[in-house]
């Protein structure tokens, strides 16, 4: 280990880290920590404060690392992301999943997959919103949606972003009754809230991630993941997915889970 032992002040004032606290030591205020002749570091200290703070952002601004080398612990400011164990993964990773189980589509048309709400006893999930298939035939989901009836078929559809996300991966697995082609979208929309008249139209719809075509069939569990056109979806948003039996209407039973993290 190096030591100063024996060594002039001269030789050695470059290596000694300071305060630069007109020789008062630690204090209550904190102040940067520089080496003997001024360069800076990103290390800030006080009796009460540790801050770290670099120059220029880095991918690696800190790392703590195993006794193998492994790291463990990485701040990335430049991406202002925190990740963590030997994956390195965001340490706000969380997931959810929409799915729809042998269901019966028409064909061509966007069905809004359910976050999980089961139905109860002598009730059916069709997700006919105002008594249609509301998600449209187009190339894409329709981009809204003004609610007149059914809106208990809409509800089991949608997630509420509660605060700012950015999407890392959508991963899906399907299959049908017999062979066939489907689409998947991810959309966001603008929601009206509380419980007016207008509460819970749907506007300003975006494609977040999507897939197509996919084979499927009763023969086989098709998966892999859609292609993520927009990762940010801010708070306040709502996300739905949505099926399309493309090649005709045998029942199709999907699962789609969303990888994303806190932003």
């Amino acid at each position: 280990m190096a030591s100063f032992t024996g060594s002039s002040i001269k030789d050695v004032y470059k290596d000694i880290l300071h305060t630069s606290n007109s020789n008062s030591g630690l204090s209550t205020t904190i102040k940067q920590i520089t080496c003997g002749d001024g360069d800076a570091t990103p290390l800030y200290l006080s009796q009460r404060n540790l801050k770290v703070q670099p120059s220029t952002d880095t991918t690696t601004n800190t790392v703590i690392y195993d006794a193998d080398g492994n790291a463990l612990v990485t701040v990335d400011s430049t991406n202002d992301l925190v990740k963590a164990g030997i994956g390195q993964h965001n340490v706000n990773t969380q997931f959810k999943t929409f799915s729809l189980f042998d269901f019966s589509p028409a064909q061509g048309a966007h069905h809004p997959l359910t976050t999980n709400i089961g139905a109860s006893e002598g009730t059916a999930y069709t997700g006919d919103a105002n008594g249609s298939d509301w998600g449209g035939t187009g190339a894409d989901p329709a981009t809204g949606i003004t609610l007149a009836s059914a809106s208990g078929q809409f509800v089991p559809c949608v997630w509420f972003i509660a605060g700012d996300i950015t999407i890392d991966e959508v991963r899906y697995i399907m299959s049908a009754d017999a062979s066939t082609t489907a689409n998947l979208h991810v959309e966001s929309y603008s929601i009206v809230t509380g419980s007016g008249s207008t509460a819970g139209n749907l506007s300003s719809g975006a494609t977040l991630a999507d897939r197509s075509p996919i084979t499927i069939g009763d023969d086989r569990a098709s998966n892999g993941t859609l292609t993520v056109q927009t990762a940010d979806v801010n708070s306040g948003k709502v996300i739905l997915v949505f099926a399309e039996n493309i090649g005709g209407t045998d029942d199709i039973t999907v699962q789609v889970t969303i990888k994303y993290h806190l932003r």
